[in-house]
Protein backbone atom coordinates (compact mmCIF):
# COMPACT_ATOMS: atom_id res chain seq x y z
CA UNK A 1 0.00 0.00 0.00
CA UNK A 2 1.42 3.68 -1.39
CA UNK A 3 1.99 6.10 1.91
CA UNK A 4 2.42 9.83 1.95
CA UNK A 5 5.98 8.63 3.03
CA UNK A 6 7.05 6.95 -0.41
CA UNK A 7 6.21 10.73 -1.94
CA UNK A 8 8.67 12.39 0.21
CA UNK A 9 11.45 14.44 -2.23
CA UNK A 10 15.43 12.97 -3.00
CA UNK A 11 14.19 9.41 -2.06
CA UNK A 12 14.73 8.40 -5.27
CA UNK A 13 17.80 5.78 -4.59
CA UNK A 14 18.02 5.18 -8.25
CA UNK A 15 21.39 6.56 -8.29
CA UNK A 16 24.51 4.37 -8.98
CA UNK A 17 27.08 5.94 -7.17
CA UNK A 18 30.06 3.73 -8.81
CA UNK A 19 32.67 4.90 -6.29
CA UNK A 20 34.86 2.05 -7.76
CA UNK A 21 35.18 4.75 -10.66
CA UNK A 22 35.90 7.90 -8.36
CA UNK A 23 39.53 9.02 -8.90
CA UNK A 24 39.77 7.66 -11.96
CA UNK A 25 40.93 10.25 -14.20
CA UNK A 26 40.63 8.78 -17.43
CA UNK A 27 37.61 7.13 -16.99
CA UNK A 28 35.74 10.54 -15.51
CA UNK A 29 37.57 12.69 -18.55
CA UNK A 30 35.92 9.96 -21.04
CA UNK A 31 32.95 9.87 -19.33
CA UNK A 32 32.21 13.86 -19.34
CA UNK A 33 33.52 14.36 -22.53
CA UNK A 34 31.15 11.71 -24.13
CA UNK A 35 27.66 11.79 -25.16
CA UNK A 36 26.96 10.04 -21.57
CA UNK A 37 27.85 13.28 -19.61
CA UNK A 38 25.37 15.32 -18.73
CA UNK A 39 25.86 18.00 -16.02
CA UNK A 40 24.03 19.52 -13.02
CA UNK A 41 25.11 23.21 -12.63
CA UNK A 42 24.65 25.10 -9.21
CA UNK A 43 25.12 28.56 -8.64
CA UNK A 44 25.40 29.69 -5.15
CA UNK A 45 23.86 26.57 -4.12
CA UNK A 46 20.78 27.14 -6.49
CA UNK A 47 20.43 24.42 -9.31
CA UNK A 48 19.91 25.28 -12.83
CA UNK A 49 15.93 24.01 -13.61
CA UNK A 50 13.87 24.37 -16.72
CA UNK A 51 10.71 24.10 -17.90
CA UNK A 52 7.41 26.08 -17.84
CA UNK A 53 6.57 25.03 -14.58
CA UNK A 54 10.46 24.45 -13.64
CA UNK A 55 10.13 20.94 -13.49
CA UNK A 56 13.32 19.36 -14.68
CA UNK A 57 16.94 19.99 -13.87
CA UNK A 58 18.74 21.82 -16.52
CA UNK A 59 21.49 19.20 -17.61
CA UNK A 60 24.28 20.75 -19.78
CA UNK A 61 26.94 18.56 -21.98
CA UNK A 62 30.68 18.63 -20.48
CA UNK A 63 31.79 20.94 -23.18
CA UNK A 64 28.81 23.94 -22.82
CA UNK A 65 30.77 26.86 -22.64
CA UNK A 66 28.49 27.88 -19.16
CA UNK A 67 31.07 25.96 -17.67
CA UNK A 68 34.38 28.08 -18.08
CA UNK A 69 32.58 29.94 -14.99
CA UNK A 70 33.44 27.38 -12.92
CA UNK A 71 36.71 27.43 -10.39
CA UNK A 72 36.68 23.70 -9.62
CA UNK A 73 36.97 20.07 -11.08
CA UNK A 74 33.37 18.92 -11.44
CA UNK A 75 32.09 16.56 -8.82
CA UNK A 76 31.27 12.60 -10.30
CA UNK A 77 27.63 12.02 -8.94
CA UNK A 78 27.30 8.20 -10.44
CA UNK A 79 25.47 6.86 -12.93
CA UNK A 80 21.97 6.07 -14.17
CA UNK A 81 19.92 4.95 -17.59
CA UNK A 82 23.47 5.02 -18.99
CA UNK A 83 24.45 8.40 -18.24
CA UNK A 84 27.23 9.77 -16.62
CA UNK A 85 26.32 12.74 -13.93
CA UNK A 86 28.38 15.07 -12.77
CA UNK A 87 28.34 18.71 -10.52
CA UNK A 88 29.45 21.92 -11.14
CA UNK A 89 29.36 25.22 -9.22
CA UNK A 90 29.60 28.66 -11.23
CA UNK A 91 30.81 30.40 -8.34
CA UNK A 92 32.68 32.72 -10.87
CA UNK A 93 29.97 34.17 -12.65
CA UNK A 94 28.11 37.61 -11.15
CA UNK A 95 24.86 38.25 -12.48
CA UNK A 96 23.67 41.39 -13.71
CA UNK A 97 21.08 41.88 -11.03
CA UNK A 98 20.79 40.58 -6.94
CA UNK A 99 17.47 39.08 -7.65
CA UNK A 100 14.87 39.28 -4.76
CA UNK A 101 16.47 38.70 -1.44
CA UNK A 102 15.63 35.80 0.62
CA UNK A 103 13.29 36.22 3.67
CA UNK A 104 13.71 33.47 6.48
CA UNK A 105 14.47 29.97 5.17
CA UNK A 106 12.65 30.86 1.56
CA UNK A 107 14.78 32.41 -1.28
CA UNK A 108 12.28 33.56 -3.85
CA UNK A 109 15.21 34.85 -6.47
CA UNK A 110 15.11 33.30 -9.33
CA UNK A 111 18.27 34.56 -12.14
CA UNK A 112 18.88 33.52 -15.42
CA UNK A 113 22.42 33.28 -17.42
CA UNK A 114 22.40 35.45 -20.58
CA UNK A 115 24.82 32.26 -22.28
CA UNK A 116 21.51 29.79 -21.95
CA UNK A 117 17.92 29.62 -23.04
CA UNK A 118 14.82 31.94 -21.19
CA UNK A 119 13.59 29.19 -19.28
CA UNK A 120 16.85 27.94 -17.59
CA UNK A 121 16.85 29.42 -14.43
CA UNK A 122 19.16 29.29 -10.99
CA UNK A 123 16.52 28.91 -8.58
CA UNK A 124 16.47 27.46 -4.56
CA UNK A 125 15.93 23.87 -4.81
CA UNK A 126 13.06 23.99 -2.17
CA UNK A 127 11.00 25.94 -4.67
CA UNK A 128 11.18 22.64 -7.40
CA UNK A 129 11.75 19.57 -5.13
CA UNK A 130 8.46 18.18 -5.67
CA UNK A 131 8.67 18.62 -9.36
CA UNK A 132 11.71 17.25 -10.06
CA UNK A 133 11.75 13.54 -10.88
CA UNK A 134 13.15 10.80 -8.25
CA UNK A 135 16.73 10.41 -10.18
CA UNK A 136 16.42 14.00 -10.36
CA UNK A 137 16.30 15.18 -7.27
CA UNK A 138 18.87 12.67 -5.54
CA UNK A 139 21.03 13.76 -7.93
CA UNK A 140 19.95 17.73 -6.94
CA UNK A 141 20.18 16.36 -2.92
CA UNK A 142 23.65 14.62 -3.81
CA UNK A 143 25.06 17.78 -5.82
CA UNK A 144 24.55 20.27 -3.88
CA UNK A 145 25.78 18.57 -0.31
CA UNK A 146 28.25 17.72 -1.51
CA UNK A 147 29.29 21.43 -3.29
CA UNK A 148 28.30 23.23 -0.34
CA UNK A 149 30.83 20.89 1.82
CA UNK A 150 34.05 21.83 -0.62
CA UNK A 151 32.76 25.58 -0.29
CA UNK A 152 33.11 25.34 3.29
CA UNK A 153 35.73 22.67 4.02
CA UNK A 154 38.53 24.41 1.83
CA UNK A 155 41.02 24.31 4.68
CA UNK A 156 42.61 21.44 6.76
CA UNK A 157 41.10 20.82 10.39
CA UNK A 158 44.15 18.99 11.40
CA UNK A 159 46.48 22.06 10.08
CA UNK A 160 44.89 25.12 8.65
CA UNK A 161 46.97 24.43 5.22
CA UNK A 162 44.44 24.65 1.84
CA UNK A 163 42.89 20.73 1.34
CA UNK A 164 42.54 19.83 -2.07
CA UNK A 165 39.31 17.78 -3.68
CA UNK A 166 40.13 14.08 -4.54
CA UNK A 167 38.65 10.78 -5.68
CA UNK A 168 36.32 12.64 -8.33
CA UNK A 169 34.82 15.11 -5.30
CA UNK A 170 34.36 12.49 -2.32
CA UNK A 171 36.99 13.46 -0.43
CA UNK A 172 39.81 16.23 0.26
CA UNK A 173 43.22 15.60 1.30
CA UNK A 174 45.46 18.15 2.94
CA UNK A 175 49.05 18.77 0.91
CA UNK A 176 50.40 19.90 4.13
CA UNK A 177 49.66 17.57 6.56
CA UNK A 178 48.34 14.05 4.54
CA UNK A 179 45.25 14.62 6.63
CA UNK A 180 42.04 12.93 5.07
CA UNK A 181 38.58 14.82 4.98
CA UNK A 182 35.34 12.96 4.04
CA UNK A 183 31.61 15.17 3.12
CA UNK A 184 29.56 14.67 6.98
CA UNK A 185 25.91 14.16 6.98
CA UNK A 186 24.65 15.81 10.25
CA UNK A 187 21.54 13.69 11.83
CA UNK A 188 18.82 15.28 12.44
CA UNK A 189 15.48 13.93 14.50
CA UNK A 190 12.02 15.01 13.47
CA UNK A 191 9.37 13.83 15.69
CA UNK A 192 5.84 12.70 15.61
CA UNK A 193 4.96 13.20 18.94
CA UNK A 194 1.68 12.14 19.93
CA UNK A 195 -0.72 12.10 22.88
CA UNK A 196 -4.43 10.81 21.85
CA UNK A 197 -5.69 12.59 19.30
CA UNK A 198 -3.24 15.10 19.26
CA UNK A 199 0.11 15.73 17.82
CA UNK A 200 2.42 18.27 18.77
CA UNK A 201 3.25 21.13 16.40
CA UNK A 202 5.85 24.27 16.64
CA UNK A 203 6.58 26.45 14.26
CA UNK A 204 10.46 28.24 14.42
CA UNK A 205 11.21 32.00 14.23
CA UNK A 206 11.66 33.14 11.06
CA UNK A 207 9.38 30.65 8.95
CA UNK A 208 6.42 32.29 6.60
CA UNK A 209 3.80 32.98 8.54
CA UNK A 210 1.24 31.04 9.96
CA UNK A 211 3.80 27.60 8.82
CA UNK A 212 3.87 25.13 11.49
CA UNK A 213 5.82 21.52 11.18
CA UNK A 214 7.01 18.88 13.65
CA UNK A 215 9.24 19.14 16.59
CA UNK A 216 13.18 18.70 14.44
CA UNK A 217 16.92 18.98 16.05
CA UNK A 218 20.65 17.83 15.91
CA UNK A 219 21.41 14.72 17.30
CA UNK A 220 24.21 15.20 19.87
CA UNK A 221 27.68 12.81 20.62
CA UNK A 222 27.29 10.06 22.66
CA UNK A 223 23.53 10.21 21.89
CA UNK A 224 21.02 7.56 20.78
CA UNK A 225 18.10 8.18 18.27
CA UNK A 226 15.78 7.65 20.88
CA UNK A 227 17.50 9.99 23.64
CA UNK A 228 17.84 12.41 21.00
CA UNK A 229 14.30 12.76 20.55
CA UNK A 230 13.06 12.64 24.13
CA UNK A 231 15.96 15.69 24.50
CA UNK A 232 14.62 17.97 22.01
CA UNK A 233 11.32 17.41 22.56
CA UNK A 234 11.58 18.08 26.00
CA UNK A 235 14.13 21.57 25.90
CA UNK A 236 11.96 23.18 23.53
CA UNK A 237 8.62 21.91 24.84
CA UNK A 238 9.17 20.94 27.81
CA UNK A 239 6.87 17.40 27.26
CA UNK A 240 8.08 14.51 28.61
CA UNK A 241 8.79 11.49 25.91
CA UNK A 242 8.35 8.08 26.67
CA UNK A 243 7.64 5.35 23.98
CA UNK A 244 10.47 6.25 20.26
CA UNK A 245 10.17 4.39 17.63
CA UNK A 246 11.22 4.88 13.78
CA UNK A 247 9.50 5.57 11.00
CA UNK A 248 11.66 6.58 7.70
CA UNK A 249 14.25 8.66 6.87
CA UNK A 250 15.26 11.52 4.27
CA UNK A 251 18.04 13.42 2.69
CA UNK A 252 17.75 16.93 3.24
CA UNK A 253 20.52 18.96 1.85
CA UNK A 254 20.14 22.29 3.07
CA UNK A 255 22.58 21.81 3.58
CA UNK A 256 23.61 18.32 4.25
CA UNK A 257 21.54 16.84 6.65
CA UNK A 258 19.44 13.77 7.39
CA UNK A 259 16.13 13.67 8.99
CA UNK A 260 15.50 10.86 10.88
CA UNK A 261 12.09 10.49 11.37
CA UNK A 262 10.49 9.34 14.74
CA UNK A 263 7.06 8.39 16.42
CA UNK A 264 7.08 9.34 19.92
CA UNK A 265 4.37 9.03 23.21
CA UNK A 266 3.87 12.27 24.97
CA UNK A 267 3.76 11.57 28.84
CA UNK A 268 2.33 14.71 29.46
CA UNK A 269 0.40 17.82 27.59
CA UNK A 270 1.82 20.90 29.77
CA UNK A 271 4.04 23.09 26.94
CA UNK A 272 6.67 25.10 28.25
CA UNK A 273 8.31 27.09 25.26
CA UNK A 274 12.07 27.45 24.91
CA UNK A 275 11.59 31.06 22.69
CA UNK A 276 15.33 30.66 21.62
CA UNK A 277 14.16 27.82 19.87
CA UNK A 278 10.37 28.22 19.06
CA UNK A 279 8.16 31.38 18.74
CA UNK A 280 5.26 28.94 19.16
CA UNK A 281 3.79 25.57 19.64
CA UNK A 282 1.00 23.71 20.67
CA UNK A 283 -1.63 20.62 20.20
CA UNK A 284 -3.42 20.17 17.58
CA UNK A 285 -6.37 17.61 16.90
CA UNK A 286 -7.06 15.29 13.81
CA UNK A 287 -9.88 17.01 12.98
CA UNK A 288 -8.20 20.71 12.99
CA UNK A 289 -5.59 19.10 11.43
CA UNK A 290 -7.83 17.91 8.49
CA UNK A 291 -8.40 21.62 7.99
CA UNK A 292 -4.90 22.51 7.55
CA UNK A 293 -4.25 20.50 4.95
CA UNK A 294 -7.67 21.40 3.44
CA UNK A 295 -6.31 25.04 3.69
CA UNK A 296 -9.25 25.94 5.48
CA UNK A 297 -7.61 26.70 8.85
CA UNK A 298 -7.50 30.74 9.76
CA UNK A 299 -3.67 29.97 11.08
CA UNK A 300 -1.75 27.24 10.87
CA UNK A 301 -0.68 26.31 7.23
CA UNK A 302 0.94 22.93 7.03
CA UNK A 303 4.48 22.22 6.49
CA UNK A 304 6.42 22.09 3.41
CA UNK A 305 5.32 19.31 0.45
CA UNK A 306 7.74 16.84 0.05
CA UNK A 307 9.23 16.82 3.08
CA UNK A 308 9.63 13.92 5.69
CA UNK A 309 6.97 16.25 8.37
CA UNK A 310 4.69 16.65 5.95
CA UNK A 311 4.73 13.12 4.91
CA UNK A 312 4.24 12.00 8.65
CA UNK A 313 1.57 13.99 9.42
CA UNK A 314 -0.33 12.62 6.27
CA UNK A 315 0.48 9.37 7.67
CA UNK A 316 -0.78 9.62 11.41
CA UNK A 317 -4.52 11.70 9.84
CA UNK A 318 -4.62 8.01 7.84
CA UNK A 319 -3.58 5.86 10.76
CA UNK A 320 -0.96 4.59 8.73
CA UNK A 321 1.97 6.24 11.35
CA UNK A 322 2.70 3.17 13.66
Amino acid sequence: METALSKIAFVGAVLDRCAQLRGKSEEMNNLIAGDSGECLVFWRGRPLVCGDQKQRLALLPGGHPVLKDADAPPIFLGMAESKAYFAYELSKWVPDTEGEEATGIFDPGEFPHPDLPQDHLFCDLRAVMTRLSPLEAELAATAKSLLVWHASHRFCSACGAESQSIQSGWQRKCPACGAMHFPRTDPVVIMLVTRGNEVLLGRSPGWPDGMYSLLAGFMEPGETIEAAVRREVFEETGVRVGTVGLLASQPWPYPSSLMIGCRGKALSQEITLDPVELEHALWVSRETLVDVFAGRHPVIRPSRRGSIAHALLLDWLADRAN
